[in-house]
């Protein structure tokens, strides 16, 4: 299995859809390069949507501090979503989850982003 992303933009907010791993190579300069792009254009506001990722591996996992300090740094911030039970072991394990802030509701991951 590949890795794919698609974004979509909801008000000021660009919501991430990724599917697949996400790991080494590739998967992580794409997702690096479509943060990038955003960032670029003024975007401040993201949602991960880890719901159909199906591993990540340690550069993924890299890869989403890397993608939390860079929006941080900008005024920004970033919502994780759907995370799966593997992801979410992932993130409790390494302590990450204490970092991000994470949904299992869209709606509810969008209406924690207007409010910052």
């Amino acid at each position: 299995m590949g890795f794919t992303l698609n974004t979509r933009k909801v008000k000021d907010v660009v919501i991430v859809d990724m599917s697949g791993k996400l790991s080494s190579g590739e998967p992580v300069l794409l997702l690096r390069n479509t943060i990038r792009r955003f960032t670029d254009d003024g975007t401040r506001k993201f949602i991960l949507n880890l719901g159909e990722v199906s591993y990540i591996d340690s550069s993924g996992v890299g890869e989403l501090i890397t993608t939390f300090t860079s929006i941080r740094n900008r005024q920004g911030d970033v919502k994780l979503l759907n995370l799966t039970k593997s992801a979410k072991d992932l993130l409790q394990m390494t302590k990450l989850l204490t970092v991000f802030d994470s949904y299992d509701d869209e709606a509810k991951a969008l209406a924690a982003l207007q409010k910052s």
